[in-house]
């Protein structure tokens, strides 16, 4: 993708990522309200290291919903997006707020206690 300005590049995130919560179904979004959504340039070696990748779109880091104790006490989650990888493997601006997208979502769907192969048998359907 071309080389976009950082404050342009900035605002397509914000508004893909706020396009993508409203889009969510009530129940889903508000439980969402202990997950904190942020936008880092690239992956630490730590993060890297924690899911064995060479290079991450997205991280979630916290505990799944599924795991929550009895009480159903909120325990802080984080959801990180990462510039770097998505925009250098975009082919255009429609192209990088589609890969955005579907980042979050799937950031969103391991927070519900989804995991990857669970992930990939739901996108072959």
């Amino acid at each position: 993708m071309a080389e976009q300005p950082a404050d342009e590049l900035d605002a397509l995130f914000d508004r893909v990522i706020e396009a993508t919560l409203r889009s969510l179904p009530d129940p889903f979004l508000s439980q969402l309200g202990s997950v904190a959504i942020v936008v880092e340039d690239e992956a630490s070696p730590a993060q890297l290291a924690t899911v064995g990748a060479y290079g991450l779109y997205g991280l979630y880091q916290g505990v799944p919903r599924t795991r929550w104790g009895v009480d159903n006490v909120a325990a802080p989650s984080k959801i990180t997006l990462f510039r770097g990888a998505l925009v250098r493997h975009s082919s255009s601006p429609a192209d990088l707020a589609r890969r955005i997208e579907e980042t979050l979502l799937h950031e969103i769907a391991h927070h519900f206690g989804i995991d990857d192969d669970r992930l990939r048998e739901l996108q072959r359907h």
